[in-house]
């Protein structure tokens, strides 16, 4: 085993791992706002707009993360420079990145993940909580913010801690769109150096590392807030 390489590329790995983190932190922070407001679209919304939450979901759990990245990429990306004025426009310098349609695919997916999973939830609160909420006057969002959604949240919790565990697995797809994370500077290396494992196992311990750290930190939020029988 050959780490010499370590010192000469360990700026390189910061950045990406500086990649990777910021990919998971923004899909999994803006994907659970979205996912809230898809769950209660299915729950709550009226035909159309829970047919439309349905489809949404169905979409994006069905079809690879690999093809929805490549359809933004590829598909969207090559058609953006055709807008008017956008190149010379002060949004170019981001919409031209692979960071971004990678940020914007993972986010759309992991919505879709996390509002299935929200969906089971909310339909999980018992029903007498609710009308006890509505019998001492709550408005329907009073009773959301107060009762519905933290009870929700607080049973769904193992099971969104997994699924952020596995939106860290899937950042390493950014790679296939120019995103240099950690994987792609893993492959960098070894191009440079011709080293195949060496590289693969720094990588395989920062996402271990990273996963160890995000599990603990889940359980202690559960250990806090604990579900009430």
């Amino acid at each position: 085993m050959d780490f010499s390489w370590l010192a000469k590329y360990t700026p390189l790995l910061l950045s990406g791992a500086w990649q990777t983190v910021a990919l998971l932190g923004i899909s999994v922070s803006i994907g659970f706002v979205l996912a809230i407001g898809l769950a209660l679209a299915q729950v709550s919304g009226p035909l159309w707009l829970r047919l439309l939450a349905r489809g949404y979901c169905g979409f994006f759990r069905g079809t690879p993360l690999l093809i929805q990245l490549w359809l933004l990429y590829y598909g969207v990306g090559s058609l953006l420079p055709m807008v008017p004025g956008l190149r010379s426009s002060f949004l170019w310098p981001i919409l031209r990145e692979g960071f971004f349609f990678a940020a914007v695919s993972f986010t759309l997916n992991h919505a879709a993940y996390q509002a299935e999973i929200l969906r089971g939830a909310l339909l999980s609160v018992p029903k007498g909580e609710l009308e006890a909420g509505r019998a001492f006057g709550m408005t329907p969002f009073l009773l959301l913010r107060r009762i519905w959604l933290p009870r929700a949240i607080r049973t769904a919790l193992p099971s969104i801690t997994g699924e952020i565990v596995l939106q860290l697995k899937a950042t390493p797809l950014a790679f296939t769109v120019t995103v240099m994370d950690l994987y792609a500077v893993a492959y960098k290396v070894r191009q440079d150096t011709l080293l195949v494992y060496e590289p693969l196992i720094v990588v395989t311990l920062f996402y271990v590392g990273l996963t160890i750290i995000l599990t603990r930190i889940f359980k202690h939020v559960e250990a806090q807030v604990p579900v009430r029988r």
